[in-house]
């Protein structure tokens, strides 16, 4: 049997030292590569196609999450983190492992043969993987930020700066302050993962920034019409008029 190729993605260095440690002790595994941020991680990722990932979840910039995003076909992911309320988004199916640091050395060959298990099986572990990262995110765990790839370029888009969301076939155009982005998500994802107390749909094509929201009026008979900051004016549903009336009143 070949080896399983293997990379580490962290950006502590004990954290990787302790994985090359004990990773170094089952023949059954190559340590390939390791890289300290999200954006060499998806380099190596894209270019050495290993077996086995070893995730860090909050590292700056690009966290683990917004860089498996940004793959098309992800490999085996161990998450190695810090911080346990991750879990509960990366492991509504217990398709892949996460060690909570710090984890002894049982627990990380408990992992390693999780993994083993799961290479046998790529085509249900990848079709487990897209739905986690397709999933609601818990209402503590709202998006603050939208990563975006365009050609080679990541654009990472804090919240604040958007204005509002079209729907475009499968696709959203992001309207943000800073330019607009098209993003390879649904409007059921954002409007699942954007904070209601920040964002309104008022129709099925259109996701608002409330606070972008200056007033509302009737555009035909029964039809109606927001007018944001900038200008722009945008269409209300009926379902949507309740919302936004209920807002401005």
């Amino acid at each position: 049997m070949n080896k399983i190729k293997t990379i580490i993605i962290d950006d502590e260095l004990l954290a990787r030292e302790i994985i090359r440690t004990y990773l170094s002790k089952k023949n059954e595994f190559e340590l390939i590569a390791e890289a300290s941020n999200g954006f060499d991680g998806i380099k190596l990722i894209t270019e050495l196609k290993p077996d086995l990932v070893f995730l860090d979840i909050q590292m700056p910039k690009l966290n683990g999450f917004e860089m498996l995003e940004l793959i098309e076909d992800p490999p085996i992911i161990i998450f190695t983190t810090a911080f346990d309320q991750y879990a509960i988004k990366a492991f509504e199916i217990n398709a892949v492992d996460y060690l909570l640091k710090p984890y002894s050395e049982e627990r990380f060959f408990e992992s390693l043969e999780r993994a083993q298990k799961l290479i046998s099986s790529q085509i249900n572990h990848k079709n487990d993987l897209t739905q986690i990262l397709n999933s609601k995110i818990t209402s503590e765990e709202y998006l603050h930020r939208i990563v975006v790839k365009s050609g080679s370029k990541i654009n990472l888009i804090d919240v604040d700066n958007l204005i509002y969301i079209e729907a475009q076939d499968d696709y959203t155009m992001l309207y943000t302050s800073k330019g607009n982005f098209l993003k390879q998500k649904t409007m059921k994802f954002f409007e699942e993962n954007l904070n209601p107390k920040d964002f309104i749909r008022i129709h099925r094509s259109f996701i608002v920034k409330i606070d972008q929201i200056k007033e509302m009026e009737m555009f035909e008979k029964e039809s109606y019409k927001v007018t944001l900051a900038n200008g722009k004016k945008l269409p209300v549903s009926k379902s949507g008029y309740s919302k936004v009336k209920e807002l401005l009143n």
